[in-house]
C-alpha cells in the first residue's frame, strides 16, 4: 500500500479505502481503479493524497466497524473545520453540539473494541482530524470509565474546541514536536486566545473552558520536566490520555508516528500524569495487539501475536518466527522478555486463520469482514 499525492494521481490507480463524500455517501470502492473524474473529484473534495494499492497488491481486510470509522471521519472532519472557523468568527456555539451528540451516538456506547485507523495528516488538516480523533477517544474512555452523560457529553465537547486557538498559529507549527522556547510562548499565547473565545461562547457552561484549559496546562507541565497538578476534573484526565495517545499515532508527512504499543506503554509508565483508570479504559476500547500482529521482543527476536492477554494487553502469546515456538509473556519464567514495538507498515491489518488457532485450543475473536468488491 503507497500513500499517492493528489497531484500524482493516475488513471486506472486501485483505491486501498473507500472515498465519501462530507454526507458520508459512498462514492468510490476500495479496489476501484481511478478514472479521469475520480482524480478530479478528489481533489475538489481538498483530499492531501490517498492510499493505492500496488498492482499485484491484494485488499487489505476491513469489517462493518472499520468502514463506518472511515465514513464517520470524513462526514465530520469537514464539520468540525467549518464549526470551528465559525466560532472563532461569531463566538457562538452553531452546530457544535450536533457534531458532540453524532459523536456520542456513534462511539460513547460502544459494547466492543474497535480498530482505531489513523490517516495521514498535513498541516493543514492536522487541527481538525487531531480534535476529531481526541473526541472519539474520549467518547469511547469515558463510556467505558462510566461517567454521567452530563460529564460525557463535557468532555467531548471540549476534545472537539480544545485547540480553537490553534486556527490561528502558524502553519509551520501546527502539529510540530519538540518546539523551542519561542514557539511554546507563541503556542501559549494563541491556546490561551482560544480558552476566552469558549468562555465567550460558554458563558453559562465554564466547564469546556475548564478542561481544556486544565489538560493543557497538565501535558504542558510533564513536557516541560514539571510534576503536574493532578487536582483536575476526571473529564480533563480523560482527555490528557486521549489527546496523547492520538498525537503520538498520528500519520503525519515528514514525522514518524510512535506505534500503538509504543504509545500504551509511555501511558503507562507515567501516572503521575495519565489516570491509570482512563488509561485501562483506553486499551478497553481499540485494539493494541490483535492475533496476526507481527511484533519485535527485547531479545531481538520476531514474532507473531497469537491470543491476547486480558490481564496484561502487552503480555500475549506469541508465535516466535525463528523455532516456531509458543511463548507466553504472560507467564512468570518470561518476565524477562517483553515486546518492545509492532513491526509497523502503512497498514498494519491483516487476516489470521482463527479456525486453526482455535483448533490448536486458542481463545480468539473472530473479525467479520466484508468482502472487497471486484476492481
Amino acid at each position: 500500500m503507497l500513500f499517492v499525492k493528489s497531484d500524482d494521481l493516475k488513471i486506472g490507480m486501485r483505491l486501498a479505502r473507500p472515498i465519501y463524500n462530507r454526507n458520508g455517501v459512498l462514492l468510490y470502492e476500495r479496489n476501484s481503479k481511478l478514472t479521469g473524474q475520480g482524480i478530479m473529484s478528489i481533489k475538489t473534495f481538498g483530499l492531501i493524497g490517498i492510499f493505492i494499492l500496488e498492482p499485484a497488491e491484494p485488499v487489505p481486510p476491513m469489517t462493518e466497524d472499520d468502514l463506518e470509522f472511515e465514513r464517520f471521519q470524513m462526514m465530520q472532519v469537514f464539520g468540525i473545520r467549518e464549526e470551528m472557523r465559525r466560532m472563532w468568527q461569531t463566538h457562538k456555539a452553531g452546530k457544535i453540539e450536533m457534531i458532540v451528540s453524532s459523536i456520542t451516538k456513534s462511539y460513547g456506547k460502544l459494547d466492543h473494541k474497535i480498530n482505531f485507523i489513523q490517516g495521514l495528516r498535513s498541516r493543514e488538516d492536522y487541527l481538525y482530524k487531531h480534535s476529531l480523533n481526541v473526541a472519539m477517544l474520549c467518547a469511547m474512555i469515558s463510556h467505558v470509565m462510566k461517567l454521567r452523560v452530563d460529564e460525557q457529553h463535557s468532555v467531548i465537547r471540549a476534545a472537539v474546541l480544545h485547540d480553537i486557538g490553534q486556527l490561528r498559529l502558524p502553519i509551520e507549527l501546527i502539529g510540530k514536536n519538540d518546539l523551542n522556547e519561542e514557539e511554546k510562548r507563541v503556542l501559549d499565547n494563541m491556546q490561551a486566545e482560544g480558552f476566552r473565545i469558549l468562555d465567550q461562547v460558554y458563558t453559562g457552561d465554564t466547564s469546556v473552558k475548564r478542561i481544556c484549559a486544565q489538560c493543557y496546562r497538565c501535558i504542558r507541565d510533564f513536557q516541560d520536566g514539571k510534576r503536574p497538578d493532578m487536582r483536575i476534573s476526571t473529564e480533563a484526565r480523560v482527555m490528557a490520555v486521549a489527546q496523547t495517545y492520538d498525537q503520538m499515532t498520528a500519520m503525519q508527512f515528514g514525522q514518524n508516528p510512535a506505534s500503538e504499543v509504543a504509545a500504551i506503554r509511555h501511558l503507562l509508565d507515567h501516572p503521575e500524569v495519565y489516570d491509570e483508570k482512563a488509561v485501562q479504559a483506553l486499551i478497553g476500547s481499540i485494539h493494541i495487539l490483535t492475533p496476526g500482529t507481527s511484533v519485535e521482543l527485547n531479545n531481538k527476536e520476531k514474532a507473531l501475536v497469537l491470543t491476547l492477554n486480558p490481564e496484561n494487553i502487552l503480555r500475549p502469546v506469541v508465535l516466535n518466527f525463528r523455532d516456531n515456538s509458543i511463548i507466553d509473556l504472560g507467564l512468570r519464567g518470561n518476565r524477562e522478555l517483553e515486546i518492545t514495538d509492532i513491526m509497523k507498515t502503512m497498514d498494519n491489518r491483516h487476516v489470521m486463520d482463527t479456525e486453526a488457532l482455535k483448533r490448536q485450543g486458542f481463545q480468539v475473536e473472530e473479525p467479520k469482514y466484508v468482502e472487497a468488491p471486484p476492481s
